[in-house]
């Protein structure tokens, strides 16, 4: 009995301790699956967080970039992709778009007159004569000419306008007509035919007070300022009717345009440049004067009537200021400054057989001129020029054409010594 009792005992301890096992169990299973909802919570939270994220990024792209560049970046097909248009592209840099000038052609139009000059020809049984020998039956008569001018000055008795040389050259008679339509008699003041610039004055006393009152006093602006690009504005006296406004773009800069023996780097435009707009202003978007028109571009020359559209020229402004001063204050520009010396260039076919470097040969020195000052010899070979290699005797006129009486030239001088030439650099003031 006791055994029986014992056994019993014993099954029972058993019976709880898997009671006890089981409910272990069950609580580590619940604490699992705590933890495992826990986790999920969690997941969920990151999934949910990078849904925004690339929502955002989504919304920015088609922001930034425009639907279409969203849509080929998630398209295959290549027949898909769009080309940009205008309105797509973001501009950098806004610039100067010249629509509408008559606010600033209003402002400067009294600074600008029209220029009427007469010349005396001699006529004879052979046609026209300028030398006066036009034969037994010789007539003289005169003729007209237009152009423009720019008031750039006034003193207490005198109005000072500014025009091209060849404008005024070789007339007997000159007349200004202002802003109101008031012809005056006009005189020449100075000239510089070297850069085709001349300034005429007209005495304020010949003046009407209305006039004298109407009339502006043109601005100056930095022709070193401008970029080709640039939009200008042209106002002349063209063909004689009264002025008139033109406009468009600076083409070129530093365009070396040749008259006659003169050679000058000129502003080239594509503004409508006619007989008579020479002299001329050329002004840039504040309405200040940038340069002074002078040519337009023919089939054969630099002409004011020509065959080709769109390539007119004008003179800096601020190559010219100072020689603008002296020809107010009464100094003429005397010309072209030269070296004092005469030879040839030893790149000409005559000369290609001695085996020289090639430059200027000098042959002769003037007694007294600039080059006489100087450590030049005849035998002399100057083959640079202000650091421009001597390859033809106008790169030496050029240089020499932008320079004032005092300024000074380097020169480089190739020298025969014994078997070979040496170089040396001389320095010559243009006195």
């Amino acid at each position: 009995m006791k055994n029986e009792s014992l056994e019993g005992e014993r099954k029972k301890e058993k019976l709880s301790k898997n009671d006890i096992n089981k409910e272990k169990m069950k609580d580590m299973t619940t604490g699992q699956n705590m933890d495992n909802k826990k986790n999920n919570v969690n997941i969920l939270i990151v999934i949910g967080i990078l849904i925004l994220i690339i929502i955002g990024l989504v919304i920015w792209v088609i922001k930034s970039n425009g639907l279409d560049v969203f849509n080929n970046l998630i398209s295959n097909d290549n027949s898909q992709i769009e080309l940009k248009h205008t309105e797509e592209i973001k501009v950098k840099k806004e610039g100067v778009y010249i629509t509408d000038v008559s606010e600033v052609v209003e402002e400067v139009m009294p600074s600008i007159v029209a220029i009427t000059s007469k010349t005396v020809i001699s006529s004879g049984n052979f046609g026209p004569s300028f030398f006066g020998y036009g034969g037994s039956n010789n007539r003289k008569y005169t003729t007209e000419g237009a152009g423009s001018g720019v008031i750039v000055a006034t003193n207490d008795d005198e109005i000072f306008i500014l025009t091209n040389y060849h404008v005024v050259e070789g007339t007997s008679e000159l007349s200004v007509k202002f802003i109101d339509d008031e012809s005056i008699d006009a005189t020449i003041k100075g000239v510089s035919e070297r850069h085709d610039i001349a300034v005429v004055s007209v005495k304020k006393n010949d003046m009407k007070k209305e006039t004298l009152e109407k009339i502006k006093i043109a601005t100056l602006g930095n022709s070193n300022e401008l970029k080709v690009g640039n939009g200008i504005i042209a106002i002349g006296n063209a063909l004689g009717y009264g002025q008139s406004v033109t406009t468009g773009v600076v083409s070129a800069l530093n365009r070396e345009v040749t008259t006659d023996e003169y050679s000058q780097e000129m502003i080239q435009i594509d503004a409508a440049i006619n007989g008579g707009n020479s002299g001329g202003a050329l002004l840039n978007s504040k309405g200040e004067v940038v340069g002074i028109n002078t040519a337009k571009y023919s089939s054969n020359s630099i002409s004011s009537s020509a065959s080709i559209e769109g390539m007119g020229f004008a003179i800096p402004i601020s190559d010219v200021e100072g020689i603008i001063k002296d020809l107010i204050n009464g100094k003429n520009d005397e010309g072209g400054l030269t070296l004092g010396i005469e030879g040839y260039m030893t790149n000409s076919r005559e000369m290609s057989g001695y085996r020289m470097p090639t430059g200027f040969y000098i042959a002769s020195i003037t007694k007294d001129g600039n080059a006489s000052k100087a450590d030049l010899d005849i035998g002399n070979i100057i083959t640079e020029i202000d650091g421009n290699k001597v390859t033809s005797l106008e790169v030496i006129k050029k240089v020499l054409n932008k320079k004032e009486k005092g300024d000074k030239v380097t020169l480089k001088v190739q020298y025969p010594s014994r078997n070979e030439y040496k170089e040396k650099e001389i320095i010559v003031t243009l006195n």
